[in-house]
This record gives C-alpha cells, sequence and structure tokens, in this order.
C-alpha cells in the first residue's frame, strides 16, 4: 500500500491497533483497552491486544505474534507502554530488547505511575517516539479508563426504556417490554461492557432480574451486580441469591447481622453504609466501588434510584431508549422520580451526543454537564 506521507501511514497503522483494542471490551477493566501492531516494510509482522486483566498486555502479544527480528521496525500503540513492574514486566523492556526502531502512540497514560515515564525510558534508548496520532479517538475509546484514574470512582451510566410521554412502566407497573428486541440487545451488549449493573431494592422486590448479560456469543462478561438495599429487604430465595456463578455487592444501612450472615453464606457481599436522607449514601458507594476496583457502573434502576442519583450529581451518562407508545396516566412512574424543580434554571442540563434510530425506538445518549 503507498502512502502520500508519514502522517497518513501512522494514522492508517494506529486505526488498526484501535480496532484490535476493542477485543478486549469488558474483559480488562479496569485495565485500559490497548492494541498494537508492528510494521516492517509497510507490513505487519506481528499484532495483539489485552485481552483480559493480569494477562499480557498488547505490546508482548505483538511482539510475541512475530516470527522474524523486530530490529529497526515500528511499533503502533494507542497508549504509552507502560515502564513499571504491574501484574506483568514493564513493555518498554521488551521493546528497548528486540530494538525496535520507532514506537507510535496515541495518548499517554493518565496513570501517574506511567504518564509520561514510558515514553523518557524509550527516547533515553534512542528509540524515536511518535505521540499523539490518533489522540482523540484513543481518549474515547478508553473514557472509562481515564475518567476512573482521575476521580478513583466508576463512570455513572444511567440507562432506561421510556415511553414517549417518559413512563418506564403502566400504573400497575407492567414493564415488559417497553423498547424492542433491537434495543434490548444493545442493553446486553452493555452490560458486557461495564463493569457493574445497579438497581434499587424495589427493581429486586418487582421484576425478580438475574441482571446478566445474555449475548449469545462464545465469551461473555457478567457485570457485577450492585443493590441499593437501605433496610436490606434482599429476598433470599431471590434469581441474585440464588445464582452463585456472579458476582452481587449489598450497599445496607441495616445492622441485621443475622440476614447478612445467610447472605454472605450465599457469597453475596453485603456492605453496611452511612445513611444520607434516609437511605444509602450513594457517594460512599460509588467511592467503595472505586476501591474495589470497579471502573463503570450501568445503573438499570427505577425513578428513585435515578432521582437519587442525580440529586447528588453522580450520574455521568444517561443513555435513554425511547418508544413509540403513550402510556399516560399521573399514577405511571417517570424515568425520574422525587419532588422536582420548580425553576429550570435548576434542571439537570445534557448535551447529546448521539441519536440513533433502532428498529423504530430511538436511543439518546447524553452526557451530563452539570
Amino acid at each position: 500500500m503507498k502512502f502520500i506521507s508519514q502522517k497518513e501511514k501512522d494514522i492508517y497503522y494506529m486505526k488498526k491497533a484501535i480496532e484490535l483494542a476493542k477485543n478486549g471490551e469488558g474483559f480488562v477493566n479496569p485495565n485500559p483497552l490497548v492494541g498494537c501492531v508492528i510494521v516492517k516494510d509497510d507490513d505487519i509482522i506481528g499484532k495483539g491486544y489485552h485481552e483480559r486483566f493480569g494477562s499480557n498486555h498488547a505490546e508482548i502479544n505483538a511482539i510475541n505474534s512475530a516470527n522474524q527480528s523486530l530490529k529497526d521496525t515500528t511499533l503502533y500503540v494507542n497508549l504509552e507502554p507502560c515502564s513499571h513492574y504491574g501484574k506483568t514486566p514493564p513493555c518498554v523492556d521488551k521493546i528497548i530488547q528486540n530494538k525496535i526502531k520507532r514506537v507510535v502512540i496515541s495518548t499517554l497514560d493518565p496513570n501517574p505511575i506511567v504518564c509520561g515515564n514510558g515514553v523518557k525510558k524509550l527516547r533515553d534508548n534512542n528509540i524515536d517516539v511518535t505521540v499523539g496520532i490518533l489522540e482523540k479517538e484513543a481518549k474515547q475509546l478508553n473514557e472509562i479508563f481515564f475518567y476512573y484514574i482521575k476521580t478513583k470512582k466508576p463512570l455513572c451510566i444511567v440507562k432506561s426504556a421510556v415511553s414517549l410521554d417518559g413512563k418506564i412502566a403502566t400504573k400497575s407497573l407492567e414493564s415488559k417490554w417497553i423498547s424492542n428486541e433491537s434495543s434490548r440487545y444493545l442493553t446486553h451488549k452493555y452490560r458486557n461492557k461495564y463493569q457493574g449493573i445497579m438497581v434499587g431494592i424495589n427493581t429486586v422486590l418487582n421484576d425478580n432480574p438475574l441482571l446478566t448479560c445474555r449475548l449469545n456469543q462464545e465469551n461473555v462478561s457478567h457485570p457485577v451486580r450492585i443493590i441499593i438495599d437501605t433496610n436490606l429487604k434482599l429476598p433470599v430465595d431471590s434469581k441474585l441469591v440464588k445464582d452463585k456463578n456472579n458476582k452481587t455487592i449489598v450497599f445496607t444501612c441495616c445492622e441485621d447481622s443475622e440476614k447478612s450472615l445467610v447472605l454472605r453464606k450465599n457469597n453475596i457481599e453485603v456492605v453496611l453504609s452511612p445513611k444520607k436522607n434516609n437511605m444509602v449514601d450513594l457517594e460512599f458507594v460509588m467511592y467503595k466501588l472505586g476501591e474495589l476496583k470497579i471502573d463503570s457502573v450501568l445503573v438499570e434502576g427505577g425513578a428513585t434510584l435515578n432521582d437519587s442519583l442525580f440529586r447528588n450529581n453522580l450520574v455521568d451518562k444517561v443513555k435513554l431508549f425511547l418508544s413509540p407508545k403513550i402510556i399516560g396516566g399521573k399514577d405511571a412512574p417517570t424515568f425520574v422520580s422525587g419532588d422536582g424543580i420548580d425553576y429550570l434554571s435548576d434542571a439537570i442540563q445534557l448535551e447529546i451526543k448521539n441519536v440513533t434510530l433502532i428498529d423504530g425506538d430511538i436511543l439518546v445518549e447524553s452526557d451530563v454537564l452539570n
């Protein structure tokens, strides 16, 4: 393939690295998504991506995949190679040992342990380093990682399916199904992507959900199930308790040692939370989840939990599936409950990032501005 300029060539191969990185989605958290290709004479001779948390980094997999000398080659990677010992040895050492001539990087690693140190070590060893190729795309790819490193808490995404008049259920609380099958399939892709899924106890009592990822594919990542249960009402015969294959964390303010003991015997992690506004302190929850290395949370709760999260300024993104239905009725629950506001100036402001038509439903994806 002929390239007009070096930059065009760098962009071409970096796109390959970014596409490779996406294969790790759902399996590497809280690590970043990283892909790598090694190029010699305009041919890719090695490639790899970070496949699972704790396993080899992308650079090592790419180096190991090459069946020839890597001397004088160019390595493309969407995140700065690590320079420290963690679960794996430093990637920069392997790059140096293999006499790779040039390294092209999309963006520096925001982790203070790495940031700039990998580039410095490569340059100190006379390796030509270029930084900034497809930087915007690389940061978008690892939005969760960058946010988690910066804030020490998970990215919080509220997802809901509503009728055109904003209802999440009928007045009898029937909600299956407001959205269509294609929208529900996409929801399971989110469950595969994000590390945690959060609901309130009312959702558990009303729906008895399993909260797993039900994609029809070989490799599936099930989210950690997070239950906000102020008074520890979680039934011991619920699907969540019976399913011992997937992790569940219950946040509660109730010091019912007997109930807690029963739940813990069923592999449920029970975390005692401070109380705020007569319920679990959700800010405490988010920082505790960060300590537990959970970098992202998909909220699939009801109106009460959504309201509490918004009021505490804990929501970062909203994914709203709009279904072409009118439900009506003052007793039918809306997407967000609570007392509401008196003035429009107090409204939660969103920036719509994407609008997608999904077989008749409309998906509106927004960032929370305040």
